[in-house]
């Protein structure tokens, strides 16, 4: 007699055949023949008890940024499945693979409507680039194995829908396999040559060049940095890529449009011509962004990106890194420049900015003192997952990011609520990595009922919330765009006895003095494999909008200058035009207003 295998075992050792170490998710009745399969592979596959699916579906998101290896969550059918879909958008958003496999009522029951039994094909249609419904026992190790491939090839969300009497059912032990040790991962050709010339060519003979990068640059940090002093063009980055760059190099820019930073909106106002590199960014056709660029060279690995945003006057289709190394080969390295001067000045301006708000020991409690707090105890591989407001802007300004060190968030569908998945991810991702979780008041109340997940993985993670009662960078807009505020502040929480009722250690800060004790308590306290959280009680002022800056004497009144400034607290901050004069150049007469909705 031929031995046999549940499907559901199968389906399972599909998965660790692909690598896969951890899934999270929920147990309910429609998927129990899953978590019956996860119980008997259980010293190959770990399964994770989240507190809601949501999170395990942003955990299995963002472990896919952290590594780049497909995330696997489960749902219950209905309301658990349902409970996946933020994750799943958020991962279908960033061209992230993700698995999700929902429950469903046996095939007894199957369009019977009877309790949680409902169509659910049409509700994951749109997320995903894969969805299917197990039909056969012996089809669902197959299904998963298929599944895995497409989430891999179309960069997107797979979705299988298994009936649970299913995975119950005996199959012949030989009658499955799967591509794991097979599929290759697609690789580009050599870049055109005659495009590399003429794109070589463009750049050196630019007055005003920039190179804009993206996610599609991580891992060439030090080859971007080449170009840019060969070229004397100052580097500008997409958000979600402030870890590409070491953020001590002198013509680093920081992001643009309103999760930015000044140097680079003021840089892209006055640019005549632009090198982007693996970026998407989503508000240049839907903003001025690019209004005063002459030329436009854009290389992505990605056909459909190529032109979408803006004109484009040499589009290459290569892995960006090889063109940047082409480059390199090509271009001879041209002498200082005055808008390279000017860059670095401007640069350096806003260095002084911000250093003053970090280091400023008179005010009350600031999000910047915390993040200079952060900045001193990181250690040199730290991992942050950065949740969505006013914490993703002021990451990208204060947080000091090394060449080693990672960071990820909820990029194009930016959901709030991403801190505490993707921390847990990164930490069982990374065990011996320093890893943070950055969140506001108003996104950690979304998911905080996990932070007992973070105590009973005993992942030692460091919470750090922003507590100031208010969605902070929704009241900004509505200041905008509205006639008044509705919605946009809430009564607080004391987050350290929460922190503490879940089994985290707790801490509150309410003053400057003690944020160097606290935060040395508790790298002490992970480093013993203990998840902390300390909440910060910060004052609710807003963040400069560097957007729509209020600077430039010909544009604005010195009342309107100066009263922007107090309010910033920006007196030391210079136009960029100021920088651009001393170095015998005109700047733009437009308006750095370029923000979002």
């Amino acid at each position: 007699m031929s031995s046999t295998i549940k499907a559901g075992v199968a389906a399972v050792k599909v998965l660790e055949n692909w690598g896969v170490k951890d899934i999270y998710g929920i147990p309910g009745g429609s998927i129990n023949s899953l978590m019956d399969a996860l119980n008997e592979e259980k010293e190959n596959i770990h399964y994770v008890q989240v507190r809601h699916e949501e999170v395990g579906a942003m955990a299995a998101s963002m472990h896919a940024k952290f590594t780049g290896h497909i995330g696997v969550a489960f749902g219950s059918a209905g309301p658990g499945g349902t409970h996946l879909l933020n994750g799943l958008y958020d991962a279908r958003e960033d061209a992230v693979p993700v698995l999700a496999i929902i429950g469903q009522f046996g095939t007894f029951g199957m369009n019977m409507d009877t309790f949680q039994e409902m169509n659910e094909d049409p509700i994951y249609a749109d997320v995903a680039v894969y969805h299917r419904v197990v039909m056969t026992g012996e089809s669902l190790p197959h299904i998963i194995d298929e599944a895995i491939r497409q989430a891999y090839s179309k960069h997107g969300v797979s979705v299988v829908q298994l009936p649970v009497n299913l995975g119950w059912q005996d199959i012949p032990a030989d009658s499955w396999f799967d591509a794991s040790q097979t599929y290759i991962h697609p690789t580009l050709s050599d870049p055109d040559f005659e495009k590399i010339d003429k794109a070589a060519k463009l750049l050196f003979e630019a007055e005003r060049p920039l190179i804009f990068a993206g996610i599609g640059m991580r891992g060439s940090g030090v080859e971007l940095v080449e170009l840019s002093k060969k070229l004397k063009a100052p580097i500008m980055i997409s958000a979600l890529a402030i870890d590409v760059v070491d953020q001590d190099y002198k013509a680093f820019l920081g992001s643009a449009i309103r999760v930015s930073r000044k140097p680079a909106n003021e840089a892209i106002a006055n640019a005549d011509t632009v090198l982007m590199l693996g970026t998407n960014q989503p508000f240049i056709d839907v903003t001025n962004m690019f209004e005063h660029v002459k030329h436009v060279i854009q290389v992505d690995t990605d056909p459909a990106k190529l032109g979408k945003r803006q004109r484009t006057e040499v589009a290459i289709l290569a892995d960006a890194k090889n063109v940047v190394q082409s480059l390199i080969e090509k271009i001879p390295e041209k002498e200082d420049t005055p808008w390279y001067r000017a860059n670095v000045k401007n640069i350096a301006n806003w260095k002084i900015y911000t250093d003053q708000l970090e280091q400023d020991t008179h005010s009350p409690l600031t999000m910047y003192q915390v993040y200079h707090a952060i900045n001193k105890v990181t250690s040199s591989k730290a991992i942050f997952s950065v949740d969505v407001g006013d914490v993703t802007m002021t990451s990208v300004r204060h947080l000091r990011l090394g060449k080693n060190q990672m960071w990820r968030t909820s990029g194009l569908f930016a959901t709030m609520g991403i801190g505490i998945p993707g921390a847990i991810a990164g930490k069982l991702d990374f065990p011996d990595r320093q890893v943070w979780s950055l969140s506001g008041d108003g996104a950690l109340s979304m998911v905080m009922q996990d932070l007992a997940t973070q105590a009973q993985e005993k992942l030692g993670i460091i919470n750090v919330v922003f507590s100031n009662e208010q969605f902070g960078f929704i009241k900004d807009e509505q200041e905008s765009t509205n006639n008044g505020f509705l919605g946009v502040e809430f009564s607080g929480i004391d987050f350290a006895k929460v922190a503490e009722a879940t089994g985290v250690k707790g801490y509150t800060i309410t003053k400057v003095e003690e944020l160097d004790g606290v935060f040395s308590q508790a790298v002490t306290e992970v480093a013993k494999g203990h998840p902390v959280l300390i909440d910060a009680k910060i004052s609710n002022e807003s963040p400069l909008p560097a957007e729509a800056l209020k600077l430039e004497p010909l544009q604005y009144s010195s009342e309107e200058i100066s009263e922007y400034k107090e309010r910033y607290h920006a007196e030391v901050l210079e136009p960029f035009s100021k920088y651009l004069i001393e170095e015998g150049l005109t700047g733009s007469d437009k308006s750095e207003n370029i923000g979002g909705f």
